[in-house]
């Protein structure tokens, strides 16, 4: 062990108390490098840490962005949906309407023709009566004008 007086006592081993305390101060920079190495890695890990904190924080503001731009476009295609549905269903009545128009019609056509037939056999003359095809059995064959279809252009928008 060591004496009181470092300079002139010596160990039971032999070693001069100098040779002790020049291995102690070897021990304490050994200690302070150890020391400062961690402190080091530690102030590392922290800044390291601070920066995937910074990263994930990042992240999810780009995905809060993402979700509201995401929210914003699924409402707008929403509306536009709603809107064609609409026109779609409006089409559909008007549809409807004129093939309900066109059986009428049709209705009414048979009926003149009749009458025309009736006056043709009590009169004896002779008329040219034109066959009217069955709307409901061939449509596409119907007496009607042709007329280019006039389409209004915000249709085409939906």
């Amino acid at each position: 062990m060591m004496a009181s007086n470092p300079t002139t006592t010596t160990t039971s081993s032999g070693a001069s108390a100098s040779t002790l305390l020049q291995n102690s101060g070897s021990e304490e920079d050994l200690q302070n490098v150890m020391d400062q190495r961690k402190l080091k890695r530690m102030r590392s890990n922290r800044e390291s840490a601070r920066r995937s904190r910074q990263r994930k924080q990042k992240h999810v503001d780009d995905l809060i962005a993402q979700v509201g731009f995401l929210r914003k476009e699924n409402s707008q295609i929403l509306s536009r949906l709603n809107i064609t549905t609409q026109h779609y269903l409006k089409l559909q009545s008007e549809n409807l309407t004129l093939r309900s128009e066109v059986l009428d019609l049709t209705a009414k056509l048979h009926s003149l023709t009749n009458t025309l037939h009736y006056i043709e056999e009590i009169s004896g003359l002779v008329m040219d009566i034109p066959q009217i095809p069955d709307p409901l059995l061939k449509p596409w064959q119907l007496p009607c004008i042709n007329q280019p279809i006039m389409a209004s252009a915000d249709m085409f928008q939906y």
